[in-house]
């Protein structure tokens, strides 16, 4: 039986999930129709270009370009902040509506996903299923999606690159040479940047030239990736829909911060905000933690870190804060640091973890999930740790110190 594959990515994700949430808070201006971009904070030196408006774009703003510049092109380019909460919030928006036509899905990342509706169809045509998940999107959720039909995944998605925004389009066996082959090179999905120069100087400019080049030829050129390049231009994909959710094998954050930084207890309440996130995000998945590293970054870009393995596995923030306070004594040592960050690793499941009773501080955890309940309830920034709040004073007033 031939497979029934779709890829829906959202348009503009970034930019328009941003826009639906400042209209649903009674905005009047919708910013998809302005010159706008959204970025990151402008005081700190991970202020780039991360989406951008259709307006903008014809500016020539490019994504992951510094904000700095974008403004340059742009007079009165307006600049909204990210938030990954409120990306979050409409990414599993998508999913729950396209949960009602099957649950093989695959989020191939925060504004993407790939749906098997082989076994789902209930004597329906794909493509008539493929435009009312287009319509259903636009009308329910306020945002819009590309959608991609064909028998496989690769297939799927090179659909759904193609014209934008707001569209359905098919991609099967039999349409790959009118509609794919004719395209760059540079536009088949796995090709690198670095490839295309290589496939370029051997005189291999579209889909279809790689797709007519011997396979024996790339393989020699190229070892295994040049068959996987043979076989996706000829359309060749068997990769199965992976609705399985794998737990990460480590959980981490850092923050670039926005001047350098040489007071240990600075730092110090940077350590208390990314322990406080990090140990929420190990609750969320209900696993367990049993070694805590922590990252330093110098002004001259060197990076170093020290582990510490855990007496027994833990979700607590106490336990991993108090862990990473100790190991930041122990390797800092006056340097002026740029960039801090705290990972937990050998993590296992929770449920199948044998908890003994010393394990166990039953005071810090009902704290733990009370203070989780809030932020799932309310959003992660309803509620923070006073060390936690101190983060945003200790950066306010080194900005303000640096400026005068």
């Amino acid at each position: 039986m031939e497979r029934k594959i779709l890829h829906v990515d959202v348009n503009n994700a970034f930019l328009s999930w941003t826009a639906v949430d400042m209209l649903k808070k009674g905005e009047k201006l919708d910013i998809r129709t302005i010159p706008a971009i959204i970025g990151g904070d402008q005081s700190k030196r991970s202020g780039i270009v991360l989406a951008k408006s259709p307006i903008a774009k014809k500016f020539g703003i490019i994504t992951g370009e510094p904000i700095y510049f974008a403004k340059k092109k742009c007079n009165n380019l307006k600049v909204f902040p990210a938030s990954f909460e409120i990306f979050n919030f409409h990414s599993n928006k998508l999913y729950n509506l396209l949960l009602e036509y099957t649950d093989k899905i695959e989020r191939f990342s925060i504004d993407e996903c790939f749906l098997d509706m082989t076994n789902f169809l209930q004597g329906r045509d794909i493509l008539d299923i493929a435009y009312e998940i287009n319509k259903r999107v636009e009308k329910e959720l306020e945002f819009t999606v590309n959608v991609g039909v064909s028998s496989n995944k690769l297939l799927a998605k090179m659909a759904s690159d193609f014209e934008k925004p707001n569209k359905v389009h098919t991609l099967f066996i039999d349409e790959i040479e009118e509609k794919m082959w004719k395209l760059p090179v540079s536009e088949l999905f796995m090709i690198g940047k670095k490839t295309v120069p290589k496939l370029y100087n051997l005189g291999i400019k579209t889909i279809g030239d790689l797709a007519k080049t011997e396979e024996s030829f790339l393989l020699k050129k190229f070892g295994k990736h040049g068959k996987i390049m043979w076989e996706y231009a000829n359309g060749i994909d068997t990769e199965e829909v992976n609705n399985k959710v794998e737990l990460p094998k480590s959980i981490g954050n850092s923050i670039t911060l926005p001047y350098d930084y040489n007071n240990i207890e600075d730092i110090d309440k940077i350590i208390v905000a990314l322990s406080e996130q990090v140990s929420y995000r190990l609750r969320k998945h209900d696993l367990v933690a049993n070694v805590v590293n922590i990252q330093l970054r110098t002004k001259d870009f060197i990076d170093f870190s020290h582990q510490k393995k855990l007496k027994y596995s833990t979700s607590s923030t106490k336990i991993i804060l108090e862990a990473g306070k100790d190991i930041l004594r122990e390797m800092y040592k006056n340097q002026y640091v740029r960039l801090v960050g705290i990972r937990v690793d050998n993590l296992e499941n929770k449920e199948e973890k044998q908890m003994s009773f010393f394990e166990s501080d039953n005071k810090q955890d009902k704290l733990d999930i009370a203070l989780d309940n809030i932020k799932r309830k309310y959003g992660y920034t309803s509620i923070t740790r006073a060390g936690e709040m101190e983060i945003k004073s200790v950066i306010k007033d080194k900005y303000k110190k640096n400026k005068d």
